[in-house]
């Protein structure tokens, strides 16, 4: 039997919910079982509990055949406990290191009390945090016990299930259950805590509290926000039948009042025309349940509690429960309107155009922050071309860059009469960065995010607590433009999960490949024909020699100045006769005056051949028999072409520290990891970059990563988005990965390993992707 049960209900966190689970998993106090209820969750998280109770013995994967929500999938985990505790978890919230350990600590030195209670900070998603309020009651709690007769205060710690720990007998015992609908932890929370005889405190941060920017209900308006009522009358039902807590009525009574004021005072939970309703709910529960001679606390809520009995008064009482709110309110709505009257005066044209109706034959393209015809936007113009000619492609770019647009490509610049046209009538959007803030997403657009590459580097929401990287970033800003993302291309489930966590926005998953990698697909097998022979050719470079493409990435310590991580003459030294060095920089370095002074003056003396300015780095890497790389996310595409890779990590640490990264790339590389000059030429010297070992890893690297790059990337994008063809009218050469899952009107749906997507209807307004818990 162990010592603690931690029952995880999950829904729709994939992106999280590793990050929870290894949180307890890591624990110094292992001790314990993992109880994980899969609530029926639409997304990639019931295969992520079976991989983990798979590989872990200590979780237990629990599969519930139908959403239940929050509350009862608690209750479902409750009868495979056997720790003598119970600990409920949230799957977007993580503990923090040490606290199991300290938990044990308490419980053994008070004697194993009823429930014992830890803090918690809570971690907003722009990266501020801080400790509970509760904070000062728990450090005055001391080592000892209580009970709430003789310390009612005790009441206000922070009304949620994770921040106990209850002894089973006890919870199972009182026959303590959470209730269906929002605010479950309402009665559970006060039941136990006046029906135990023995509460300890533990003044220590035990959870990281995830404030989620979207998908939180508690920040979600509504009617749901009603389900406070109902908690409570069930509260008072408990009450009711045990007269041993007459007691504790006066103490509940004040609680449910405070806690129900609170939320109507709220936008983001109660809706304007809901409040005088939702304030009519909270006199008629006041007149039932009002304990008689009761007094209300001398806080801050004893005037509005007062109010409650006067029926004609519930005007000034809205009034002193939301002004506070509503004058900072209504100041951001002053600040608002000052910036749209500044946009309309600028931009009167586009509000002429936006009032025209969507043209379903537009679809608009952009790359590399408009500054090239490239990437995965390229790919699928091309294929839209091919399959969908009634389509009309036209690509955005910037006026500096109208130089780099293939001849016979539709173009417009950006910020011209035209741009604005174009873009107030497309019905259909593909980027692999994001639009620019002034452009307004209409109802029935398609937003396609394609995505640069396969993320190893931190990205948007992650980078809030790595400062050194963020420099210069508005996270803020980048977000509110991912806010228009309706689909987002994956190729391998590990960007899907990174993409869901690090861009907590509303779109969904289209596993599609990485259309930019089909020529990698299909043109890879041949190093004598196609586009890669072709730029070999244009190089100068002999069919016989044995290509090595070094890309190394941006250093987010290093910003003014760059450092050459690897001898370029020294490695085209090692490489010997019969090779051919080239070098492509990350786009950010590429007009980097280093490169001027180093790179263009070797190139110049024949030491290596300088790509960076090569408009399409598919062809670079079909050129290349070998990879070299740090951390650039062209590793990732290059294993595609299933060739050596080698990594050069001399700083990882330093660039771990800074940047970041979702995994280690020196403990699962796609090949050999170097770690100096000397190492790198030994590699080559040796042959070892070619070797079993290194083939070894790269098929495993291949496997996780190359997933769904079958060569037919923009081509299901095609079908699936601009055809709105369902997934059966694309046979994936008999390999079963992708089967029906029915058909909506004109769009697609999915349904790829388990996952459905959802395509929306270009010309249906109304269309909605699935919206997130």
């Amino acid at each position: 039997m162990p010592r603690f049960s931690v029952i995880v209900p999950v829904f729709k966190v994939q992106g999280f919910l590793r990050e929870c689970l290894d949180s307890v998993l890591e624990q110094s106090f292992d001790d314990l079982e993992v109880i994980a209820v899969d609530d029926c969750s639409p997304d990639g998280c019931g295969a992520i509990l079976d991989e983990y109770a798979a590989r872990d013995p200590r979780v237990k994967a629990v599969h519930l055949p139908e959403n239940v929500g929050l509350g009862r999938a608690r209750n479902a985990g409750l009868p495979h406990a056997t720790g003598d505790y119970v600990l409920f978890l949230d799957s977007d919230d993580r503990y923090t290191p040490g606290l199991l350990r300290a938990v044990a600590d308490r419980l053994d030195a008070t004697g194993d009390p009823d429930i014992l209670v830890f803090d918690h900070v809570r971690t907003h998603w722009w990266g501020r945090a801080g400790r509970s309020d509760a904070a000062d009651l728990l450090e005055q709690a001391g080592a000892g016990t209580f009970d709430i007769r003789r310390s009612p205060e005790y009441l206000r710690l922070f009304l949620v299930a994770w921040n106990k720990a209850y002894r089973r007998d006890f919870f199972l015992g009182h026959g303590f259950r959470y209730r269906p609908g929002l605010y479950e932890d309402a009665p559970v929370t006060y039941q136990s805590m006046v029906t135990a005889e023995r509460i300890a405190c533990l003044d220590r941060v035990g959870v990281e509290y995830r404030q989620r920017r979207q998908g939180a209900i508690t920040r979600t308006p509504g009617r749901k926000h009603f389900d406070i009522f109902e908690q409570y009358e069930g509260l008072f039902a408990f009450l009711a039948e045990r007269p041993g807590l007459d007691w504790a009525r006066p103490l509940l009574f004040e609680r449910a009042l405070d806690h129900m004021l609170f939320a109507v005072a709220r936008p983001e939970r109660v809706l304007r025309g809901d409040r005088k309703e939702f304030y009519r709910h909270i006199r008629a529960f006041y007149r039932r349940h009002v304990p008689p001679g009761f007094t209300p606390p001398p806080d801050s809520r004893r005037a509005e509690i007062r109010l409650l009995a006067l029926a004609p008064h519930h005007r000034a009482h809205l009034a002193l429960g939301l002004w506070r709110r509503g004058s900072k309110a209504t100041r951001r709505a002053a600040s608002r309107l000052r910036d749209l009257v500044a946009r309309h005066a600028k931009r009167s044209w586009y509000r002429v155009q936006l009032r025209r109706p969507l043209d379903p034959r537009l679809a608009v393209y952009s790359a590399g922050h408009s500054r090239a015809v490239n990437g995965d936007p390229r790919a699928i113009h091309a294929k839209a071309a091919e399959l969908a000619p009634r389509v009309r492609g036209v690509w955005v770019v910037r006026p500096d860059a109208l130089d780099r647009v293939p001849p016979g490509v539709e173009c417009v610049t950006t910020g011209s009469w035209r741009y604005y046209r174009v873009m107030a009538r497309a019905t259909h959007w593909f980027n692999d960065c994001n639009w620019a803030g002034d452009l307004v997403k209409r109802p029935g657009s398609v937003h396609v995010q394609t995505h640069r590459g396969t993320p190893l580097k931190h990205m948007a929401l992650d980078l809030l607590d790595r400062p050194g990287a963020r420099h210069g970033t508005n996270v803020r800003g980048m977000l509110r433009r991912s806010d228009r993302w309706d689909v987002s291309l994956v190729a391998n489930r590990h960007s899907e999960e990174v993409w869901q966590r690090a861009y907590p926005c509303h779109f969904a998953s289209l596993r599609s490949g990485s259309p930019r990698n089909d020529v990698l697909v299909s043109g890879g097998a041949e190093h004598g024909t196609g586009r890669g022979a072709q730029l070999r050719e244009r190089l100068g470079i002999d069919a016989r020699e044995t290509v090595v493409l070094y890309a190394p990435t941006l250093r987010d310590y290093r910003r003014g100045r760059h450092v050459w991580r690897v001898g370029l003459e020294a490695l085209t030294a090692s490489l010997g006769p019969g090779h051919r060095l080239l070098v492509r920089l990350h786009p950010s370095l590429a007009r980097h005056p280093e490169r001027a002074l180093v790179l263009r003056d070797l190139h110049r003396r024949g030491a290596l051949t300088d790509v960076t300015d090569e408009p399409h780095v598919e062809e670079v890497l079909l050129a290349a028999d070998a990879l070299v790389t740090d951390y650039s996310a062209l590793m990732f595409d290059y294993a595609v072409l299933d060739r050596p890779i080698v990594i050069h990590a001399d700083d990882w640490a330093a660039f771990r520290a800074t940047r970041g990264a979702y995994f280690d790339i020196t403990a699962e590389p796609p090949g050999h990891v170097t770690r100096s000059d000397e190492e790198l030429a030994k590699a080559f010297t040796s042959g070892s970059w070619r070797d079993e070992e290194s083939a070894r890893l790269r098929a495993a690297f291949r496997e996780r990563f190359c997933e769904y790059d079958d060569g037919r990337a923009a081509e299901r994008v095609v079908r699936q988005v601009l055809l709105g063809e369902p997934p059966e009218a694309m046979t994936a050469d008999g390999d079963g990965r992708e089967d029906s899952d029915g058909r909506e009107g004109g769009g697609g749906r999915t349904r790829q390993d388990g996952v459905v997507v959802r395509i929306p209807k270009a010309v249906d307004r109304s269309a909605r992707l699935p919206q997130l818990r």
